[in-house]
């Protein structure tokens, strides 16, 4: 089902802002299955890339290249920010909102929405205002939101950012069973860790540029001074 919308094409993608390039040119082809960990220093086009794979920033030049229709992969892909956005409503509501977008029937809503609060550990606060939840709370919110309509691809953009270690777990449990459910995930973090815990291949940026990508076993011999520096935490200059 995901194979349809891949193999997603990048060539020459450059973006550009005032006369400064944030990104590019990056040339790549994301396949249909699996993890991808966009990783980089801070301000090396990672959130940058995103986005324009997803299509809500403005490409200078080049091409973002789908294996299927605009529409269709509209359609099919799901984001979720950094600091998710959450409507000034339950819980519920917000869970029910992108089912209600497509029509879906009412009982089949209600049933939804059960379901995925249970699954997040969040149907005692189901009547919640959701601004009043915690980070970690809001941040598997948005992820079950992000899912509930089963995404063929699920863009994340440091998902874990400022967690503590029980809500990155929750949410690494989250993801690996979408993967399972068959979501292609493309994803950034700067947490080590994680990406070697989650990552099946890797796009590593640098100044805006794929330094290096490959399969996740560079993250064990990385093949350039930069990657290997980056993953030690080291400051790249």
């Amino acid at each position: 089902m995901v194979d349809n919308l891949f193999p997603l094409e990048v060539t020459d993608l450059t973006i550009k802002r005032r006369g400064k390039t944030l990104l590019g040119p990056v040339n790549h082809t994301f396949e249909g299955t699996g993890l991808t960990m966009v990783i980089g220093p801070n301000g090396a086009g990672k959130t940058t890339l995103l986005k324009a794979l997803h299509g809500i920033e403005r490409i200078s030049s080049g091409d973002v290249t789908w294996s299927a229709a605009d529409a269709i992969v509209r359609a099919r892909q799901a984001y979720v920010f950094q600091t998710p956005t959450m409507l000034r409503r339950s819980v519920r509501d917000n869970l029910a909102y992108p089912l209600k977008l497509v029509g879906t029937p009412r009982a089949e809503i209600e049933a939804q929405c059960k379901a995925w609060a249970a699954h997040i550990g969040l149907t005692d606060a189901l009547d919640r205002p959701a601004p009043r939840l915690s980070g970690g709370e809001r941040q598997k919110l948005a992820l079950a939101r992000a899912l509930i309509r089963r995404p063929e691809v699920l863009f994340l953009d440091e998902p874990c950012a400022n967690l503590d270690g029980q809500a990155t777990s929750e949410i690494e449990a989250l993801l690996l069973n979408a993967l399972q459910q068959g979501t292609r995930i493309i994803m950034t973090s700067h947490n080590v860790g994680q990406i070697k815990r989650l990552a099946s291949d890797i796009v590593f940026l640098l100044y805006g540029q794929a330094h290096e990508v490959g399969d996740a076993e560079r993250l064990d011999q990385p093949e350039t001074p930069e990657l290997a520096a980056f993953l030690k935490g080291d400051i790249i200059r």
